[in-house]
């Protein structure tokens, strides 16, 4: 429901509270105004007192309002009674039938089925056409003519009047349901959204740690034939050393284990210096993705193109050297693999996210 919507609400409200005081007191300054119309004394005494009744009821209505959500028994019950008030009251004066149309304006909301609203409208008409007519009681055959008349014309008034606030009413209707049901499909949507989003970040996650379990197993196998065999050659060749008595021998293992611990450590730095790609060590990511690009296409004699989107910002190093090797794992793959004519890799950087496109 839109602001509008709910202001008019508001101001439909006030109207509805307040509308039986302003047309009393409307009907009432009226008659004060014209007392010709009441001249006998009796009849003013009586129109008195009839406004107070008028005034009690209202306020009796206006405490027992609170009570209530819905039309009821006794909201039947006060429509009735003021009803039956202000028809006396223009039967007396015809200025109070302003007061007798407030049942035009709030039967809808004080009775509950809608054959008696039609009643309630139509009741409503009776005093109306009445003062219409010239008031009560008709003097001859033309008053009464112009009296049905009156109710006639009133009351089709009425029909067509309901006829466009229904169509208006159930065009509202459907306007809110439309509104609940965008409301609920967006909620919806953002809940899908939510959930893509984590399970995305949850397979970055397992490709991650997969991706370090896969290194840690290259990186072990790489040491175990390298490194480990190295220091195993030195502990065998220092043990020769240990058993046997003759200098020139021990001599020359010594010179083997020293051999091979130099080779070994030139094994660890490269492991270590492998930990890292190559490719990171002087440029940046983007410089690193467009070079490695560059030789594949050279090498491949396949067409490749990298395309940087936003403006590049540092990542960790990890998460760099990440991105790197998957593209060259892609790389790699689409050549043995794909077959491709032509190959894009594109690497964009948005508000808090980088990604990485290999078609």
């Amino acid at each position: 429901m839109t602001t509008a919507d709910t202001d008019l609400d508001r101001h439909w409200a006030t109207v509805l509270r307040w509308h039986p005081y302003w047309l009393l007191a409307t009907s009432a300054l009226l008659a004060a105004a014209r007392p010709e119309v009441t001249p006998a004394t009796d009849e003013r005494v009586a129109v008195g007192v009839l406004i107070v009744a008028a005034l009690v009821l209202q306020l009796w209505w206006e405490r027992a309002r609170r009570l209530r959500t819905g039309p009821d028994t006794a909201s039947a019950t006060y429509f009735a009674l003021r009803w039956a008030v202000s028809s006396v009251l223009t039967w007396l004066n015809p200025f109070f039938a302003f007061f007798a149309a407030t049942g035009y304006l709030d039967n809808n909301v004080l009775l509950r089925k809608q054959r008696w609203r039609h009643a309630g409208a139509f009741a409503s008409s009776l005093p109306l056409a009445a003062a219409q007519a010239g008031g009560l009681p008709f003097r001859d055959t033309g008053q009464w003519a112009l009296f049905f008349g009156m109710l006639l014309t009133n009351n089709a008034l009425l029909t067509l009047i309901g006829y466009f606030v229904q169509h208006e009413e159930e065009r509202s209707a459907a306007r809110a349901a439309t509104i609940a049901e965008l409301e609920r499909t967006n909620t919806a949507l953002q809940q899908a959204l939510d959930e893509n989003a984590a399970l995305q970040a949850q397979l970055v996650l397992q490709a991650r740690e997969a991706g370090v379990v896969e290194e840690r197993t290259r990186l072990a196998a790489e040491i175990h034939d390298t490194i480990a065999q190295g220091l195993a050659g030195i502990i065998t060749q220092l043990e020769v050393v240990s058993h046997t008595s003759d200098p020139a021998t021990a001599h020359e293992h010594v010179d083997r284990a020293a051999a091979l611990a130099r080779h070994s450590l030139g094994e660890a730095r490269r492991s270590v210096r492998n930990l890292a790609p190559v490719g990171l060590a002087h440029d940046t990511l983007p410089q690193a993705l467009r070079k490695s690009v560059g030789q594949w296409a050279a090498q491949t004699e396949v067409r490749a193109e990298f395309t940087l989107v936003g403006r590049a910002q540092e990542l960790h190093g990890e998460l760099s050297a990440t991105l790197l090797r998957i593209t060259q794992e892609a790389l790699a793959n689409a050549a043995r693999h794909a077959g491709a004519s032509r190959v894009g890799v594109t690497l964009s950087y948005m508000d808090g996210e980088v990604t990485l496109d290999v078609r």
